[in-house]
């Protein structure tokens, strides 16, 4: 696939309202902008005023309460993806806001270990477009999810999150809001996704929980410290607004008959915008799409129950534009002129796994200054085709606080998130020059085989890359050793059981990078034991395997020898420069469920190539089950793997 380069985002004509429910007239987009900028006195700014054919920055935003349903097999169409439609190259940011996910504890548990399979559907259905998950929040089973190009990384910064219960009193977060917040070009956004409590009599408890995610919720930082401080919030969600007045008979006439402006006024949520001022400087769309709820599932038919529930728009896009007061941004710069255009507002009927339809709303923002300018600038060769041209030099920028835990990890060309590298160097070096620095891939890190790639440089303070690198190519032959091992292993499989052990080594990628900064440590991996191997007892070698892994996942234990010949026990270690065994090799990739193991059987091998150690031999020496130089050198450093 074609990757786009940045600032080349085609500008096409927006989207279209459902064919069922196609209004005659299609309104003109709706546009708030802020007021006239002035001139800023601020010699630190290194933004650059907007080109007047700048495209924008375009952002989809999907709210979508799912009924505890499992996931569709395809979203494509919800997201604007392919398809000869060319809003996957324009669209720049996409916010997705679930809400009642299942969360009961089974499914809480496995989320617990595993990502979630509404947040994987999104993930893999955005990454061959070049989205990687910037941040995601869950509170129960309320998700908001934030993707972006790979390429707009280095220009987000201040990603932080936060959550607030309102179920319950506050003590159960089936109803409350989730959001992300970050500054994209030197512009505070805020995204907040919000289920409020159901039913046509709790308008005024839907407003207060609504001001209580708003008093509640506070980020950190000199400015922007509540929701509404930011230069752009956008608010969406399951927020239950109901249709008073007209009886479930009218209602119905006026879908039947595209008369949906008949129900705007008595729309719960229209008619607060007029009196309540909390709601005050809040945008959205015409209705042109007809009510979201409630349908009976797996159809487009409303409720047919016994209980009949009314038809309403309970799932709903606002935005608010921040209007300057004169004095210095959240952002850091003086006031300054955003201009936000909804170019699209409108529910999929397609889909029917929930009682809910999904709705979707894209919007262009023009900037009228860009902060352009990256903390660290990766230069890379455009082909690596031998391991001494991995080396990566890399310039900081003077306000750049560097961490200890920063690193640079080497992505394949579509990867999902942050924390979904190939191969990661820590950066720790010395300075080539000033303000420049210099690492190495170490030969084993790197992948074999032809493939694109991007190098990304990680900050642990702001939690995001904040430097990438154009795609570039890796052509590196695959070793002689890989190759002996793939023999070995496959000329042994007919004595062997189909059962595969995969261990997570100290440096395993977390599926759920959101919960890797909290379980990372500094603390030293597991020492290796020279003779300790792993077998299948002998029962199992001859039943069936009971793993359902599949035999092509085999996986060798321990990295091939590069001083034997032989298959075995000896071929299945490498020599460390005391003659001790080597790393554990990692897994392609996290296990994504929990199987059976089969029934191990620990024997001890003598180091040397002999048989089993007797018991009146020499036990190894307390230096012999240390780390091996490399680990001890990434513990040295800060630790074993971000």
């Amino acid at each position: 696939m074609a990757l786009p380069r940045p600032g080349t985002q085609g500008a096409g004509p927006g989207g279209h309202l459902s064919p069922s429910f196609q209004p005659r007239e299609m309104p003109a987009p709706v546009t708030t902008s802020s007021s006239t900028p002035t001139s800023s006195s601020s010699s630190s700014w290194s933004a650059q005023p907007t080109c007047k054919s700048d495209p924008g920055f375009w952002i989809t935003v999907v709210t979508w309460n799912v009924g505890t349903a499992m996931p569709p097999d395809d979203v494509t169409s919800l997201l604007r993806l392919g398809g000869g439609s060319d809003d996957s190259d324009r669209t720049d940011m996409i916010a997705i806001g679930l809400q009642e996910v299942n969360s009961m504890i089974n499914k809480r548990l496995k989320d617990a270990l595993f990502t979630d399979q509404w947040s994987e559907l999104f993930m893999g259905a955005l990454a061959p477009f070049n989205f990687v998950l910037v941040s995601t929040v869950r509170m129960q089973g309320v998700i908001l999810l934030l993707f972006a190009k790979y390429y707009h990384l280095p220009f987000l910064r201040d990603v932080q999150t936060d959550c607030t219960r309102t179920g319950l009193g506050g003590y159960w977060g089936n109803k409350g809001g989730v959001s992300v917040r970050l500054a994209a070009f030197g512009h505070m956004l805020c995204f907040l996704n919000c289920h409020l409590p159901a039913h046509m009599d709790k308008a005024e408890q839907r407003k207060d929980n609504f001001q209580t995610i708003l008093s509640l919720q506070q980020f950190q930082g000199p400015g922007a410290q509540g929701i509404l401080d930011h230069d752009l919030v956008f608010w969406f969600g399951d927020l239950n607004f109901r249709i008073e007045s007209y009886d479930l008979h009218f209602v119905k006439f006026a879908i039947d008959n595209n008369q949906l402006h008949q129900l705007w006024e008595k729309d719960q949520l229209n008619m607060a915008k007029d009196t309540w001022p909390i709601l005050k400087g809040f945008q959205e769309g015409p209705l042109n799409f007809a009510p979201t709820f409630k349908f009976d599932v797996g159809t487009n038919k409303y409720d047919t129950s016994a209980k009949k529930r009314k038809p309403a728009w309970t799932d709903r896009i606002l935005w608010k534009v921040k209007v300057p007061s004169g004095g210095r941004s959240p952002s850091g710069q003086q006031s300054h002129w955003l201009q936000v255009t909804q170019h699209s507002y409108r529910s999929h009927m397609e889909y029917t796994v929930s009682d809910h339809k999904p709705v979707a709303a894209q919007f262009v923002l023009h900037f009228a200054f860009r902060d352009d300018m990256p903390l660290v600038r990766l230069e890379v060769a455009e082909e690596w085709v031998r391991p001494e041209q991995a080396v990566v030099r890399y310039r900081v920028e003077t306000v750049f606080a560097r961490s200890s835990w920063d690193w640079i990890g080497l992505y394949r060309v579509g990867f999902r998130h942050c924390k979904d590298y190939v191969a990661y160097v820590w950066a720790k070096h010395e300075d080539v020059d000033r303000n420049n620095y210099q690492v190495t891939f170490s030969e084993e890190s790197l992948p074999k085989g032809h493939g694109d790639f991007i190098l990304g440089y990680y900050s642990h303070t702001h939690s995001i890359l904040i430097g990438v690198t154009e795609p570039f190519q890796i052509s590196l032959p695959t070793s002689e050793s890989a190759s002996s091992s793939t023999h070995s292993s496959g000329t042994s499989s007919e004595e062997e059981d189909d059962s595969t052990l995969e261990l997570l080594a100290p440096k395993s990628r977390s599926p759920s990078p959101g919960k890797s900064k909290r379980h990372r440590s500094r603390s030293p991996g597991l020492a290796r034991f020279p003779g300790l191997a792993l077998r299948p007892s002998s029962c199992e070698r001859r039943g069936t395997s009971r793993s359902p892994s599949p035999q092509s996942r085999r996986l060798p234990c321990v990295a091939p020898s590069r001083g034997s010949s032989d298959g075995g026990t000896q071929g299945c270690s490498e020599e460390g420069l005391s003659g001790l065994p080597g790393p554990w090799t990692l897994p392609p990739s996290v296990p994504r469920s929990l199987g059976l193991l089969p029934a191990l059987r620990l024997e001890t091998v003598d180091p040397g190539g002999g048989g089993p150690w007797e018991p009146d031999q020499e036990a190894p020496t307390p230096d012999s089950l240390s780390p091996s130089p490399q680990g001890r050198q990434k513990l040295e450093e800060g630790g074993l793997g971000p």
